[in-house]
């Protein structure tokens, strides 16, 4: 029998010895072997350490960005390959698109990040501090790639999605990545690493695959290394308590498979919109991926008063799926991961059936379209009822990891939050409600407890990604049971693979560590105004100190008129008792205004346009006889991409633009944005 290999230290190598058997989950049959047995562990880690990290932590912000972007594109053009490999885990074509053109799109979203960071290999975290009433001493946070190495365990629900999701993280923040799939479905893993290697797109070490027992993996973490979990509560606790783990402090990221919940709103009634919904999603989210899904709806919350339409409905809906082989295109559900799992799924049904009963589905019968029941690990959809949910302890502790949902009632809004909470922490909820008092209460109530919580009702549901769906830039994870962990979340992600350090110094000091002109910091002033200057040429701290100009009562008359600005502060002279101003002020946009013309070069040049204004303050008012000057200092350089060939090179620039009046105090500051041509 054939096995799998394992990519590691920049080779395919397989384990010795007859490894562990994987099977097709629709019809038995065993398709390969896997085994990690006599791989050196503490050389895998230790590649990727020395050969990946230095390669990834070399590149800048957008760098790893376009190399993502890349990836997601090369991986995009072998998806029918990938399809017919995910088949054979018990998917359906519906299933696999989230697994894989899920995943897909992970890249492409954290690929698109790149152009919220700096063209840097590291970033500011926050603003600036002054901690000096001289202005000469001050704070900056950053954030550095950590020089270990992320290595993720993950689940065998989503053998593609759960590597690609956090690989997409790390990557971009500049760490290499170890990821261990679980075996039962890693052939499917492998094949899409065999394709990544082959792009030849990630730096040698960036990537390593392991397919079969983690071994001692664990034993050889260190401080600078993430490890993130995926899978169940009593598997994740016991990986974070290794003791080198817990030696090192090396940061343990969990995300575990938890009760999730959905609650009916007592506003949704038989027959609306939201009914539809309703029952709907909860057909859904028992049905897809046959409920594997570490995010399914677990319990279902509904008013009493609509336990027995809810039950109604939702046996109806069920009974309307076809169950078989995922390769036919008249199945809506596929099977199990593997025989396995389903005795484990029919012993945890058992279990629940303590205090509840069954109302739709079989525990040992299912038909099946195109395939053999017993020999692949077909179950039919199970719903159960529990009618005493605030005394009854089992379904708010044992999860059956399948197509497995318990409807219980609620008496009132207060206890439905009680009931969510008995979960012990998930990760996700929804309200199905179209009354926006039932919404923020339940959110608000139940908050504590959820990492995520859907609203759905009519008006978001055609966009509405549902009740399950990670979304790259939201955070994915829950307290509690659902393991206290935090992963994906855009920026947020990112910074898990980061090291935060605060930097102490003079501004000009950290201008110059940082790239980014800090206030107070040296200034340039030269000959040459930097609006004459390419975008090669600035230089952060470049300055021009403009002529001055004085405000009068005809500039703030006028603008008032120009504007349609007629704010009594500006106009009338008699009522300002009681207010902040002495006498009337001229309007701040007048002062930003008058600003631009004293230091704008009037003249054709680098400069295309004004792309923005990012943050503006007015600190003192400026009253008619004030003179005022500016000093315009180039914060921060931004290079854009060409979107096409024929675009002009150009990057974005970040100017400081500090207004001060003829005391020397400022009245104003911003940050204004130009486009900057390049010269090539």
């Amino acid at each position: 029998m054939p096995k799998l290999e394992n990519y590691v230290t920049g080779s395919w190598i397989e384990g010795d010895g007859e490894g562990q058997p994987l099977y097709n989950a629709f019809n038995g049959e065993v398709i390969i072997n896997a085994s990690t047995k006599g791989l050196d562990f503490a050389g895998i880690l230790d590649y990727a350490r020395r050969t990946g990290n230095p390669a990834l932590r070399r590149m800048t912000f957008p760098e790893r960005g376009r190399m993502l972007r890349a990836l997601a594109m090369h991986l995009r053009e072998h998806l029918d390959k990938f399809y017919r490999i995910s088949y054979l885990t018990g998917a359906t074509r519906a299933d696999s698109w989230i697994d894989l053109e899920g995943g897909i799109g992970n890249l492409f979203s954290y690929a698109s990040l790149r152009r919220k960071f700096p063209d840097e290999t590291f970033c500011l975290d926050g603003e600036g501090h002054s901690l000096g009433k001289a202005g000469t001493f001050m704070g900056q946070h950053l954030l550095v790639p950590k020089e270990g190495v992320a290595i993720h365990i993950n689940a065998f629900n989503f053998p593609v999605w759960g590597m690609l999701e956090k690989i997409a993280v790390n990557l971009l923040a500049g760490v290499p990545a170890v990821v261990k799939p679980a075996t039962v479905t890693s052939f499917l893993t492998e094949a899409v690493v065999r394709e990544i290697d082959r792009s030849g797109i990630l730096p040698p070490g960036a990537l390593q695959l392991i397919c079969g027992s983690a071994g001692d993996l664990l034993d050889h973490v260190e401080a600078q290394d993430v490890v993130t979990f995926t899978g169940s509560a009593s598997t994740g606790q016991l990986l974070r308590s290794n003791p080198r783990i817990m030696r090192e402090n090396t940061p343990f990221n969990m995300e575990a498979d938890s009760l999730n919940c959905l609650v009916l709103g007592e506003d949704v009634l038989p027959g609306s919109a939201e009914w539809d919904l309703f029952v709907k999603e909860l057909r859904k989210e028992m049905t897809v991926k046959a409920g594997q899904k570490c995010t399914a709806v677990r319990r279902i919350f509904v008013p009493e008063n609509r336990l027995e339409d809810s039950w109604k409905a939702l046996t109806r809906a069920l009974s309307q799926t076809t169950i078989g082989n995922p390769e036919n295109e008249k199945v809506r559900m596929g099977s199990l991961a593997g025989l396995s799992q389903r005795e484990e799924v029919r012993t945890q049904v058992r279990r629940l059936l303590a205090t509840s009963q069954l109302v739709y589905g079989s525990l040992d019968s299912v038909e099946v379209i195109d395939a053999d029941p017993l020999k692949g690990a077909f179950i039919s959809p199970l719903l159960l009822l529990n009618t005493s949910p605030m005394s009854s302890a089992e379904p708010h502790e044992i999860e059956a990891f399948g197509p497995v949902s318990t409807l219980m009632p609620y008496k009132g809004l207060d206890e439905a939050i009680e009931l969510s909470k008995k979960g012990k922490g998930s990760l996700c909820s929804s309200v199905v409600t179209a009354d926006a008092r039932i919404a923020r209460n339940y959110v608000l109530g139940a908050a504590t407890h959820h990492g995520r919580i859907l609203i759905l009702n009519e008006e978001c549901a055609k966009e509405s990604t549902g009740h399950g769906s990670p979304l790259p830039l939201l955070v994915h994870g829950g307290p509690g049971r659902a393991g206290g962990g935090e992963e994906m979340g855009g920026i947020r992600g990112v910074k898990h693979y980061m090291q935060r350090v605060a930097v102490q110094g003079s501004p000009t000091m950290l201008t110059a560590l940082t790239g980014t002109y800090q206030p107070q910091a040296r200034q340039l002033v030269g000959e040459k105004h930097p609006f004459r200057k390419y975008f090669e040429e600035l230089q952060i701290g470049d300055t021009v100190i403009t002529h001055r100009r004085t405000i009068t009562e005809a500039d703030i008359s006028n603008f008032a008129n120009l504007s349609w600005d007629h704010f009594y502060a500006h106009t009338d002279h008699t009522s300002l008792e009681g207010t902040l101003f002495e006498k009337p002020v001229a309007h701040g946009y007048l002062i930003l205004s008058a600003a631009a013309g004293l230091f704008v070069d009037a003249g054709k040049g680098p400069v295309m346009l004004n792309y923005g204004l990012e943050e503006c303050r007015f600190l003192k008012p400026v009253y008619a006889g004030t003179t005022i000057g500016v000093k315009l200092t180039c914060k921060e350089k931004i290079p854009q991409e060409k979107k096409e060939d024929t675009d002009t090179p150009r990057g974005i620039v970040k100017w400081y633009v500090d207004v001060y009046d003829n005391t020397g105090e400022s009245v104003a500051i911003a940050t204004i944005l130009t486009m900057v041509q390049k010269k090539t």
